[in-house]
């Protein structure tokens, strides 16, 4: 079915040798794209496609599980079609950045901030990179996996506090 959505079909046209996977699940369409390319991608959807909302982004951590650690992912929503469709691109722990997504749309700020202050991936030319949701000490990016359950330097939760 992913095979016959016109979104797929003009990206494996304009970007063949940049597609990593595509993957139909429970009516969702997921295309991996290599991260050299996701600027070009992301541009083209909005441009050429009317992908023009872009509905969340964020992170997965694949500590240990994959190659490269990290895939970020952006949803994308087309209002004139009423259409969505999902890109990813892996991004390695080595190199832990990618280009921002906020020349595409403005928006994409504020997510790019929270998955910096979260996961700690750097965001190539974001505009005010900076933490977001902790604190400007913070030690540490909390949804990593490796992060310790309790926090930096905390003692082990006890229970409820009475």
């Amino acid at each position: 079915m992913a095979e016959n959505n016109r979104a797929v079909l003009k990206l494996k046209e304009k970007f063949a040798s940049s597609i990593i996977d595509v993957v139909e699940f429970r009516g969702e369409v997921t295309v991996t794209v290599k991260k050299d390319s996701i600027i070009d991608v992301l541009m083209f959807l909005k441009q050429s496609l009317q992908y023009n909302l872009l509905t969340d982004l964020t992170a997965v951590d694949y500590l240990g599980k994959k190659e490269d650690r990290f895939m970020m992912v952006y949803q994308l929503y087309s209002i004139p079609n009423k259409d969505c469709v999902r890109i990813k691109t892996p991004v390695s722990e080595v190199d832990c950045s990618i280009p921002t997504a906020t020349q595409v749309w403005r928006t994409a700020n504020w997510l790019e901030r929270e998955t910096y202050d979260l996961f700690g991936i750097i965001f190539e030319k974001h505009p005010d990179l900076r933490r977001i949701l902790m604190t400007d000490d913070w030690v540490g990016h909390p949804l990593r996996k490796d992060y310790p359950l309790q926090g930096p330097d905390r003692e082990p939760y006890k229970g409820r506090l009475s």
